[in-house]
């Protein structure tokens, strides 16, 4: 039978109350007697903390609490057990949060926070991540003597017996820099204590239930009397998946005041204490046969930790997964180190380090290319994976489009025809292209990476699906929506999505690693199957039929073309018969993907995402701006189940890797942030977009709901590396350093003798 509603164009099922401005956001909400929190934060990079004084700021009308450190008991928390609410010791970054207010208005909060009083006792300071780990720089934690926090170091194969084996080598260094997330919605919560005692948080978060765990830990209550409520989330791309210090503060609060207690950051501090992508520096060597098979890649890493340590600092987990396994490499060693600075601190971010690693492996293919004498296309054609293989750290990919994506990529782009030498121009054109891999399923990185679903037919026959995963926005909802109507033959309008209250619906680990509409997918497909069972076992009773006769259609039980009865009159039968029956099921799925161990290898997720990306440019030689005229991306997807959300997915991915490309840059200077708005933070504008051209490659994964994989990450994760080929292609200057801003551009232009410095004398003036 043909589908109705899988790989359908539905609009998400939220966009109507957002158009119209109705939905509520956190900024939006408001509880009896709620007052407003602000957070005091350091002006100092790095210092001790000799006095607080809030006598003045406790003092002034409308305030209802002022809190320190000595106010709360200020559990150590975050990956490295390095960080607490407030700051009572030690400030390590100038985002430290030293003192908190709550007060009848935000102004009132604000005005108290200035008054409060810090004296300080500067230490030195250190904002280098490798002169960090040099004898004699300051130790920022006890027990870290060489700021170290992390160490990742992965091998397989031998690295000198791939380096004899190569005819070529390649070997450069990269630096990508820092970037923030920029949601429209700003970082909040909403924290209120119940008559019982127990709390409510309304919460951004992406983990509920890992969220509500933590939570407990942190404030010394017990994670069953914590509830979390998701408002609309207005963006994530990864930045709530960790806890924060102003959440904890707001709950601390709450308890100081008794009431209600809501944070909100102003725009400015979401650019000053939200997370970012973490900067990286990555030293590569590459190598290939006389054929152009590759031979090995050898990579080492320092990542900047910043001040303390969140989810930035396990990233290598899945740089390491492109290094190893993006195209054949038999011999692989990858070594990264995560060192502490009085820098901010990085999060997880949409492609969770894979933009980075896949900056420097891109790189190195086509400086491969370029030595081999051949066509990037084809190198990386003569290397792609198949499905069925095995890559050395233990990936297996049971479905793999990647060479159908180059060849797809490439006929759309007309790469064969752009690849053709230009004539020297003051404006040069090139083209370039760039290959991703990335978890499709999840990552089994928790004891469980699955998630429940439960589900109920009412009796006018409209389906209720309670399910754990979240939606920051992605359109997980309306797939959810989609694969029940498919699977009971009902309209998406039939079909109601709840996902926002851990009181109710059911365990999921949390909206990450591209998982939601693979394992929530699938969790929802078993539900609906259960439920589709059950309906046609009560019909073939009743009609004395047998079961495999009959289908659900159109709100209808149906035999072949004939409608036998609607479907909330066979629910209704079974409610109110003799057999007083609700038509309710529930399901749990957990992927087939295995924790790696400690030397990270297996396989870490079920399926996997491939993709590549055609990127056309134009390149002033005269003022060094990069303009990208076209973008063309071909996905591995397994299956599409809604086009229009997964247009919409490949488009936002595609603008987010060309501001990382061009203009994107959290400027840190000795550990402040020089451009904390958006007047100074360039984000792409609707001008500055090209056309964005897109194939969907169906592999048909046979594990993934219809065959589908998760693709949320994967269309930000190799336009950077695209951009910078085709610059090269256009200038022959290979630019390692991001983003390619015009003065970068022009610097690197003038360095390598392309165009004259506008500065310098001209001959004959």
């Amino acid at each position: 039978m043909t589908a109705r509603w899988i790989g359908a164009r539905v609009p998400k099922l939220d966009a109507p109350a957002k158009a119209a401005g109705s939905t509520r956001y956190l900024s939006d909400l408001s509880l009896p007697g709620m007052l407003h929190g602000k957070i005091r934060r350091s002006d100092r990079v790095h210092a001790r903390i000799k006095r607080i004084d809030v006598s003045a700021a406790r003092a002034m009308p409308l305030v209802h609490a002022v809190i320190t450190a000595e106010d709360i008991s200020n559990v150590r928390f975050g990956h490295g057990k390095d960080n607490t609410p407030l700051k009572g010791d030690r400030v390590r970054c100038v985002r430290d949060e030293l003192a908190a207010v709550a007060a009848e208005t935000e102004e009132a909060a604000e005005a108290a926070c200035r008054a409060i009083r810090v004296e300080y006792e500067d230490l030195p300071a250190v904002f280098d991540p490798e002169e960090a780990m040099r004898p004699g720089a300051p130790q920022l934690h006890e027990g870290r003597p060489d700021n170290v926090a992390f160490t990742y170091d992965y091998s397989h194969g031998d690295i000198a017996r791939g380096e004899a084996q190569s005819a070529h080598v390649v070997e450069d260094s990269y630096e990508l820099q820092f970037m923030t997330h920029c949601c429209m919605g700003a970082s909040a919560i909403l924290a209120a204590f119940e008559p019982d005692g127990k709390l409510t948080l309304h919460s951004l978060t992406q983990v509920p239930f890992l969220y509500r765990r933590d939570m407990a830990a942190i404030v010394g209550m017990r994670p069953e009397d914590i509830r979390v409520i998701q408002p609309a989330i207005g963006g994530a791309f990864g930045s709530k998946l960790d806890i924060y210090p102003y959440e904890p503060i707001a709950v601390h609060l709450a308890r100081a005041t008794a009431r209600p207690v809501r944070i909100v950051f102003s725009r400015q501090e979401e650019f000053l204490a939200s997370p970012t992508r973490q900067p990286a520096r990555i030293r590569m060597r590459s190598g290939c046969d006389a054929e152009g098979r590759l031979t090995f890649r050898d990579a080492d890493l320092v990542l900047d930790n910043g001040a303390y340590t969140s989810w930035g600092a396990t990233t290598p987990f899945v740089m390491m997964q492109s290094v190893s396994s993006l195209y054949r490499v038999p011999h692989v060693r990858f070594k990264a180190v995560v060192p502490h600075t009085n820098n901010p601190y990085s999060g997880s971010f949409r492609g969770y380090g894979n933009l980075q690693a896949t900056f420097a492996v891109e790189s190195q293919l086509d400086q491969l290319a370029q030595k081999l004498g051949a066509d990037p296309l084809e190198l990386r054609l003569r290397n792609s994976h198949e499905a069925g293989e095995e890559t050395g750290q233990g990936l297996r990919f049971v479905t793999c489009g990647l060479k159908d994506c180059l060849e797809s990529a490439a006929k759309m782009s007309g790469w064969k025809a752009k690849r053709r030498p230009r004539h020297d121009e003051r404006v040069r054109r090139g083209i370039g292209m760039a290959s991703m891999l990335h978890v499709g399923g999840g990552a089994k990185i928790y004891r469980s990476d699955g998630c429940g679903s439960a589900l109920s037919i009412d009796d006018f026959g409209k389906a209720t699906l309670i399910t754990g995963s979240t939606d920051i926005g992605q359109g997980s909802e309306t797939v959810l929506a989609q694969i029940v109507a498919e699977v009971l033959g009902l309209s998406v309008d039939r079909v109601k999505v709840i996902n926002t209250d851990t009181d109710v619906k059911p365990w999921d680990v949390g909206v990450h690693a591209s998982r939601t509409s693979y394992v929530a997918g699938n969790s929802a497909l078993m539900a609906a199957s259960k439920a589709r069972e059950k309906l046609l076992g009560a019909a073939a009773e009743q009609h004395r039929v047998p079961p495999s006769e009959l289908s659900l259609r159109d709100g209808f039980v149906c035999r072949g073309e004939e409608r036998l009865e609607p479907l909330d009159k066979l629910v209704r039968t079974l409610h109110f018969s003799g057999k007083h029956e609700l038509l309710a099921t529930q399901a749990y799925f957990e992927p087939g993907s295995v924790h790696q161990d400690r030397e990270f290898r297996g396989n870490v997720s079920p399926t996997y995402a491939f993709g590549t990306h055609a990127v056309e440019v134009e390149v002033e030689l005269d003022t060094g701006v990069v303009r990208p005229l076209g973008v063309w991306a071909a996905h591995d997807v397994g299956k599409v189940l809604n086009e229009l959300g997964l247009e919409g997915q490949i488009e936002g991915g595609v603008v987010m890797g060309l501001g990382y490309a061009l203009t994107e840059e959290l400027k840190v200077r000795e550990g402040r942030i020089l451009n904390p708005c958006f007047r100074d933070y360039h984000l792409l504008t609707a001008p500055e977009v090209p056309p964005i051209r897109m194939s969907f490659i169906e592999t048909e994964d046979p594990t993934g709901p219809f065959g589908a994989k998760g693709v949320g990450e994967a269309p930000a994760i190799c336009v950077a590396a695209a951009v910078a080929n085709a610059v090269f292609h256009a200038t022959g200057v290979r630019f390692t350093r991001l983003p390619l801003t015009p003065e970068r551009v022009l610097e690197g232009l003038i360095a390598a003798g392309v165009t004259q410095d506008p500065a310098a004398p001209r001959s004959g003036s």
